[in-house]
């Protein structure tokens, strides 16, 4: 019984033991711990964190460019960052002539406006309807956006134009132009609602003589009308000289009277911020890589699979709806040749780094969709180590916010498949004896019907939008009216397609033409489609092994297109948007002689009181052509004296970089 006794003591005596020992193994490791992080965060390689380390919770990029040399500190900053000079003289001008009369008391009637499509489209159709209502003189209800409605699944706590726009703002910067209410009178809206108000679908182009001459008499008679604009835009671009008041109205509608509702440029100045927490430039990009617009000009061929059907799909059906004239089946590789395809994001990750830009380089990829999905992004990502978008820069939580509260619904349940419905209409057919079912169809497994795409797989027609795709439609406009203001913006912007679906400008088209206008030098690339292609296809086989005569020649595209290519948008754009390219009529120049001024038929001098807003953004030490020295080791990596690494772009030597800088500096007067 001893001896028992003594056993369970032991027993105890060990337990305890372990615990003291399994206490003091807890202690040490919360203090190593503790002395790690202590350690971690008081010292980088023998000296202090930078305090930009405190965003990598946010961002996916790492600081690679803490203790690098500033590029500001670079006489090659302004070829990258700088403004162009040759577009100084030109300064934005939409202000209202003296002979211009504030609107009539007595209106002609109420028009109120349906407008349906995607971002872009919205933007310049509102342009159009506040000339509209101003030509006729007839007070503008605030437009409807069909694709904000309340039965799109989206928040209750915004109406259709206050989803995207700020109402007030809109009302009181037009209160000088034109009549603007909120909503119809009460009789005006029970006929509405019984659908006996006329109505017109108006053309994408309309003349100032069709509303004159048909739309007037009708509203004059019933006093109220409305319009359904679906084709982007209701008004042609282009005006006679008479009617130049209302090209500058439109300016002033697109530039200054459209401002996005508070939580959407919240969220853009939080995002805009982050980016330039480093303090450092960033270049923002703008894919142009959508659906429609692949399928308009006929780019099916450029992708693979499910995406290249999916792309025909969408061709039959433009042609079907005679949205596209022309053969299903066309010959992408010739739509690429004539510049009619986008450049791939590969492409413009070679450009930017043939003309000189870091592989550091922050760049900011806009866009609400990238057709082909986020693998076509993966040389870019490969090619420069800081590329970022809206959702590595925000949390869900902030994107919610912008959303409001919004009702959930349960997921549409998938369509079954024609075997299936076979065999539920076996299960409830008719008395037995009956048939045998038919076979079973062979195994489908998730990853073949998963996705937006799935339905490519199991039935022959698109299926219609349930309400969540409607509501993901909204977000899309939220989304992209962020990255419209993030390009805005930028410090550099280059586009891989400008235009949309249906031949007309796209999102990146009305970001250059609003960069244009907010200041007209900002570096902007319009690179030349078709030439850019020729000389890709001069390496096609060497893409990442270019040589220096290739290098230059794509320097020299660049840097030419920036003033070529503006003065091609004078010819290609203007006749599709105005505020895709607002010159000649909401620009004056501030010099009594300009070339460039007079090619774009900019003739009027700015007034005098503008004289003294002007800036001289130029110095000598910022200007890329001003300077001939040897920088080019900051934008190409080689190694050099077997230790030295520095950016390469295949230059052999010194004495081939002084060459080009010398191009350089010749081809900026040209």
């Amino acid at each position: 019984m001893k001896w028992v006794k003594t056993k369970g003591e032991g027993k105890a005596m060990v337990s305890r033991k372990m615990k003291w020992v399994g206490l003091i193994g807890l202690f040490v490791s919360a203090f190593s711990l503790v002395a790690h992080f202590l350690l971690a965060r008081h010292t980088h390689g023998g000296g202090p964190v930078s305090e930009y380390q405190t965003s990598l919770t946010f961002f996916s990029w790492r600081p690679v460019f803490d203790n690098a040399d500033h590029p500001k500190t670079i006489r090659k900053y302004g070829r990258l960052w700088g403004p162009v000079r040759r577009l100084e003289s030109l300064q934005p001008h939409a202000n209202p002539g003296s002979n211009y009369p504030a609107p009539e008391l007595q209106s002609t009637g109420f028009i109120f406006v349906r407008i349906r499509g995607g971002f872009h489209e919205i933007r310049n159709s509102i342009s159009d309807v506040v000339a509209v209502a101003r030509l006729l003189n007839a007070t503008l209800v605030i437009p409807e956006i069909q694709s904000t409605t309340s039965s799109k699944g989206i928040s209750s706590e915004f109406k259709s134009f206050a989803y995207l726009y700020n109402e007030d703002q809109f009302m009181a910067a037009l209160a000088k132009d034109v009549q603007i209410v909120k909503t119809l009178p009460k009789n005006l809206k029970g006929a509405r609602r019984k659908k006996e108000i006329p109505s017109f679908r108006v053309a994408h182009s309309a003349s100032p003589y069709f509303y004159l001459h048909h739309v007037l008499p009708v509203l004059t008679r019933h006093s109220v009308v409305e319009l359904v604009v679906s084709d982007g835009g209701c008004l042609q671009s282009t005006l006679p000289p008479l009617l130049m008041e209302y090209q500058k109205l439109r300016c002033r509608v697109a530039f200054h009277a459209l401002r996005f509702r508070e939580e959407v440029q919240e969220l853009a100045i939080k995002i805009l911020n982050r980016l330039r927490a480093s303090g450092r430039p960033f270049l923002a990009y703008d894919p142009g890589m959508t659906r429609d617009a692949l399928a308009y000009y006929g780019c099916a061929e450029l992708f693979q699979d499910v995406h290249t059907e999916l792309i025909l799909h969408r061709r039959s059906w433009m042609i079907k709806h005679r949205i596209v004239k022309g053969n299903l089946s066309v010959d992408s590789a010739k739509q690429r040749l004539n510049g009619l395809c986008p450049l791939m994001p590969e492409e413009i990750g070679i450009l930017l780094r043939a003309y000189g830009y870091r592989s550091d380089t922050i760049i900011y990829i806009s866009g609400g969709e990238i057709f082909g999905g986020r693998k076509k992004l993966i040389p870019l990502h490969a090619m420069f180590e800081n590329v970022v978008d809206r959702t590595s820069l925000s949390t869900p939580w902030e994107l919610s916010e912008v959303y409001g509260r919004e009702t959930k619904y349960s997921s549409k349940a998938r369509l079954a498949t024609k075997e299936e419905r076979k065999f539920i209409d076996w299960k409830t057919s008719g008395p037995r004896p009956r048939p045998l079912p038919p076979p079973p169809a062979r195994p489908k497994y998730p990853y073949n019907i998963e996705g937006w795409w799935g339905w490519v797989a199991e039935i022959d027609n698109e299926p219609e939008s349930s309400v969540e795709e409607f509501r993901t439609n909204a977000h899309k406009l939220l989304w992209e009216a962020v990255d419209y203001i993030i390009c805005l913006e930028a410090d550099a912007f280059i586009a891989g397609f400008d235009r949309d679906g249906k031949g007309h400008p796209n999102l990146a088209s009305l970001v250059m033409g609003h960069r244009l206008y907010q200041f007209a030098p900002a570096r902007t690339y319009r690179p030349n489609r078709k030439e850019t292609v020729k000389l890709f296809e001069e390496i096609q086989d060497n893409l990442y092994q270019a040589n220096h005569t290739w290098i230059s020649s794509i320097r020299r595209s660049l840097r030419r297109n920036l003033v070529d290519g503006f003065l091609g948008e004078s010819k290609r754009t203007k006749l599709l948007s105005l505020i895709a390219f607002p010159i000649p009529e909401c620009f004056c120049t501030s010099r009594a002689s300009s070339e460039l001024s007079a090619s774009l038929g900019v003739l009027q001098r700015c007034p005098s009181w503008m004289n003294g807003q002007k800036i001289t953004y130029q110095t000598k030490d910022e200007n890329d052509e001003d300077v001939n020295d040897d920088e080019d080791s900051l934008f190409f990596r080689q190694i050099v004296d077997n230790n030295h690494e520095v950016d390469s772009g295949e230059i052999s030597n010194k004495e081939e970089t002084l060459v080009e800088d010398q191009e350089e500096l010749d081809g900026v007067e040209r």
